[in-house]
């Protein structure tokens, strides 16, 4: 499904609106055939009480960016894209600026597929450790 590059991040960003997605501030920029890359602000919204990053926030970032990447693999159409494991080990906090998620594909079945995500600050550190399932559904 890979078209335009520009084309499929507009798809994608405009396929947040009204969900956590957009709550959190996740927008994607950028997308090749194994590999998609999305940011998120650091923020109050996304603190835990003490003042930094969430850990659930940096999963759902996470998710998302497998998500869309298995999206991507499919022609849009009659499927449904669902997260059925996902593990994180968070080695660094942050509290603010920007996140990035850098999905890399490590299983591109036809149902089953395999992520490695890393969460990495503005400086390009290791802030999480994220693997993730996703199931693609025929409906």
């Amino acid at each position: 499904m890979l078209k335009n590059k520009s084309t499929l991040l507009n798809t994608l960003n405009k396929l947040c609106n009204n969900t956590l997605m957009e709550t959190l501030g996740i927008e994607f920029i950028d997308i090749s055939e194994n590999e998609v890359v999305a940011k998120m602000p650091v923020t109050s919204k996304v603190h835990q009480p003490n003042g930094v990053l969430h850990g659930g926030a940096s999963v759902a970032l996470a998710e998302s960016v497998g998500s869309a990447g298995t999206l991507m693999l499919t022609d849009g159409n009659n499927v449904q894209i669902r997260g059925i494991e996902i593990a994180a080990n968070h080695v660094k906090s942050v509290k603010d600026g920007f996140v990035f998620a850098k999905g890399k594909m490590v299983h591109k079945g036809r149902t089953i597929q395999l992520w490695h995500i890393d969460i990495l600050n503005e400086e390009n550190e290791l802030i999480s450790f994220i693997k993730l399932t996703t199931i693609t559904l025929r409906t």
